[in-house]
């Protein structure tokens, strides 16, 4: 679990226990936290009088102590790491109400061991388009294949993350949930489909499917989680705790710089931004994710209300409580983005003929293009609705969900700021001028304010553990924020392993994002090598997957004696792009064909050396 670190100077710890027991701590779950708290406060009781404290028992003993349970097994398949984590709380959940529960990666998971399963949990997130994460690639494959065992004896329950603005919403926990039943399973509970904003649903979620396992399979019932009373030390300051801050509790931070990157003249507008997380508790490791909780743009929220014809100061029930509609507007609701649940909604208060069959089956490719550019002021615009009050709008809105952006600075190089690289979305469309939601927030708004922020942890995008290994970065645009702090870790960490970086933008004049700090690894020997791509500056466009094709037998040589290979950035292109070149130069140098070669980076997958964060 995350924690602040144990600092010498607020604890009786010396310097070496302290970072023992931080060490510890982030590798504990909260039930095992229990346990040990329960066992210290033993000793600590018995020291007086010279007893040998007796046996801690687990907050989960008289679980343990009942017959076990039928297995239940909990597959997760995630992207960015939100199925993982409500997986592994299902889990202490199942196995604190007795239930024989374990948690796997669909990556480490053996596909064949699915016809020896009774009971099934499936945790999954979709990708993109409607395509499986990553990790649940083969295990999703295997399903649909001829190979795909019958599973009448199986029972099974599906939890869907995905995010209502894509068309094909949860669509591969929805693949899952049917093919499960397909095959023979039986559905426990019906297929829950989780949006954005998932917390309290998922929370909701677990407490009903570990009862409804819990009765077909002999729990000890509850699961509740238990919570530690933690005593302070006679004379310990309190630390501020990492672990008070979340999604939903997010630490106010303050912006320290907002420079552009970009030279002038470029078409681009890319941001480096510095927050102050100083006395915050905040850790984060390279690879993970800034959650930001942005606000909607005052002038957006002000155009939206006119169009609706209400009063900005009109009393609306919004997410906790009585607020005003302009609040609800800018702090709690997304307002732009247009979805077709949102849309579904709408029409039902419509009653408009145009909409209604703007929403019909055959009309899906017609709503897309109309959905293509437009916020939610154009729907109202097109489509008013007479009379309609700002309480009953409110309630059509969906909760304005977290921003992620790929933090680009080691928390070993500067554990009192936070840096991250942000590209301004502002375009033309439909006669309106548009923008991003976080990026010109951040861009134009962010100075005077504290942002809501958060950690979102990445466990499918780390370093390798041994410092010796080499790595391959590949990371165009923005997509190269993560590099950064991959080399300032390696920097501190002194790490011998080679470093090998692809950068792509359009001009090298422009475009050449932290030049200075490329140029200076590259001198004092960190960076090993630099591949760049500045697509517009010759007459034939050359691009990242170029590069990697042209270096083909030097990547390949490298992956041969070990190197992990990153990919971060945009998901529609980019990342398909390179896929495609990495298996063209492993088929070329490996001397395979082009099923041996695409085995050959599945199988780099599941050892943790292609590693992608694209969205």
């Amino acid at each position: 679990m995350k924690s602040a670190p144990i600092q010498e100077h607020t604890s009786p710890l010396n310097a070496q226990q302290a970072q023992q027991l931080t060490e510890l701590i982030g590798t504990l779950t909260p039930m095992q936290v229990t346990w040990i708290s329960g066992y210290l406060a033993g000793i600590n009781a018995h020291s007086a009088t010279g007893e040998v404290a007796p046996p801690a028992q687990s907050a989960a003993a008289p679980a343990a102590q009942a017959e076990a349970s039928e297995p239940l097994t909990i597959l997760y398949g995630s992207q960015t790491g939100n199925a993982e984590d409500v997986a592994e709380q299902l889990r202490e959940r199942a196995e604190a109400a007795g239930l024989n529960a374990t948690v796997h990666d669909m990556l480490d998971y053996k596909p064949k061991d699915l016809k020896k399963e009774q009971n099934l949990i499936v945790c999954v997130s979709t990708h993109g388009e409607g395509d499986p994460p990553d990790n649940a690639e083969e295990l999703h494959e295997f399903l649909f294949g001829k190979k795909a065992p019958k599973l009448d004896g199986l029972r099974f329950s599906v939890l869907a993350f995905g995010d209502t603005s894509y068309d094909n919403f949860c669509q591969t926990g929805k693949d899952f949930d049917a093919q499960l039943e397909k095959l023979g399973g039986k559905r426990m509970a019906e297929r829950v489909d989780l949006d954005v904003d998932f917390d309290d649903a998922a929370e909701a979620w677990i407490d009903d499917i570990v009862k409804t396992f819990g009765d077909a399979l002999g729990g000890t019932g509850g699961g509740e989680q238990p919570h530690p009373t933690v005593t302070a030390m006679p004379g310990a300051e309190a630390a501020p705790s990492a672990a008070n801050y979340s999604r939903k509790n997010p630490y106010p931070a303050e912006v320290l710089e907002n420079i552009v990157l970009n030279g002038r003249g470029s078409d681009k507008e890319v941001h480096h931004i510095e927050l102050d997380t100083e006395d915050s508790g905040l850790v984060w490791e390279p690879g993970d994710s800034l959650g930001i909780i942005p606000e909607n743009d005052p002038a957006v929220v002000e155009e939206l209300i006119a169009a609706l014809n209400l009063a900005p100061e009109e009393t609306v029930t919004g997410v906790d409580g009585e607020v005003s509609l302009e609040h609800a507007l800018t702090h709690q609701y997304e307002i732009t983005t247009l979805t077709r649940p949102f849309i579904e909604k709408y029409a039902e208060q419509a009653r408009s003929e145009a909409l209604d069959a703007l929403l019909a089956e055959d009309q899906r490719d017609a709503l897309a293009e109309y959905m293509d550019g437009r916020f939610i002021v154009d729907l109202v615009e097109d489509y008013p609705i007479e009379g309609l009050a700002g309480a009953d709008f409110v309630r059509l809105l969906r909760k304005l969900p977290p921003r992620l952006y790929s933090i680009a600075s080691s928390y070993a190089a500067n554990p009192d700021e936070l840096h991250l690289t942000v590209a301004a979305v502002r375009y033309e469309a439909h006669g309106r001028p548009r923008s991003g939601v976080a990026s010109i927030q951040l861009a134009d708004r962010s100075e005077d304010i504290k942002l809501p922020v958060y950690i979102d942890s990445n466990k499918n995008f780390k370093l390798p553990a041994d410092d010796a290994a080499p790595i391959i970065m590949i990371g165009p645009g923005t997509g190269v924020a993560p590099f950064r702090a991959f080399l300032e870790e390696r920097e501190e960490r002194g790490a011998s392993g080679d470093n090998w970086l692809f950068f792509g933008a359009q001009h090298f004049l422009t475009d050449f994002y932290y030049q200075t700090d490329w140029l200076r690894w590259r001198r004092e020997g960190l960076l090993t090598r630099m591949d760049v791509a500045f697509s517009r500056d010759q007459a034939e466009k050359t691009y990242v997957q170029d590069k990697i094709r042209a270096a083909g037998e030097q990547m390949f040589a490298w992956i041969e004696r070990g190197a992990t290979v990153y990919v971060c950035g945009d998901a529609n292109a980019m990342a398909s792009d390179v896929h495609d070149a990495l298996i063209d130069l492993i088929g070329e140098h490996g001397d395979l064909d082009a099923e041996g070669a695409a085995g050959y980076l599945k199988q780099l997958q599941k050892e943790k050396r292609y590693q992608r964060d694209v969205y």
